[in-house]
């Protein structure tokens, strides 16, 4: 039987030996590189934080906050980005992610979250990726997530779905 936090090469070989771990210092350096790439910054609509409030969030609000489920995707042991959970101000539980480009079309992201959906066990479960980011959407899809409908941030649209809610099967 495959640990669920490791998945071996697929028949194809293309994203490596994709598994989950606790985020480490070092590791918020890495993601903080993937959050100042151009493309991932356009493909998400996501500012970049400057490094030092980068760092205090996630060290005070995610690592330091237990609600949130966090680990870093690593690719070969290579830190390839994250994926985490929280419940927001609207009492919903989210998942988000961001994987650095050497990572994207690869199947990394895929194995991750499908990872990642037998740690976090609460259902339903959103996302809200850009409405252009037809990539993460699939990727969600994939995974069982239903379109609800959209939501703003700002004067930016974003997809509404959710997993194992109201009408759809957990």
């Amino acid at each position: 039987m495959t640990d669920p936090m490791t998945a071996e090469h697929d028949e194809h070989g293309e994203h490596g030996d994709v598994s989950l771990r606790g985020v480490t210092d070092d590791d918020l350096h890495v993601f903080l590189a993937y959050e100042h790439d151009p493309e991932a910054v356009r493909r998400s609509r996501f500012a970049p934080r400057p490094r030092d409030a980068f760092l205090t969030h996630w060290r005070e609000r995610i690592l330091g906050d237990p609600d949130c489920l966090v680990r870093t995707v690593t690719v070969d042991g290579e830190p390839a980005g994250h994926v985490v959970s929280w419940t927001a101000d609207d009492e919903r539980r989210y998942v988000g992610y961001w994987l650095g480009r050497p990572y994207w079309r690869r199947g990394v992201g895929t194995r991750a979250l499908g990872m990642f959906l037998h740690l976090e066990r609460v259902r339903p479960l959103y996302a809200d990726p850009f409405h252009t980011n037809t990539a993460s959407v699939r990727l969600l899809e994939r995974h069982g997530f239903k379109r609800s409908g959209t939501v703003r941030h700002g004067t930016d649209e974003h997809v509404l779905l959710v997993l194992g809610g109201p009408g759809t099967t957990p």
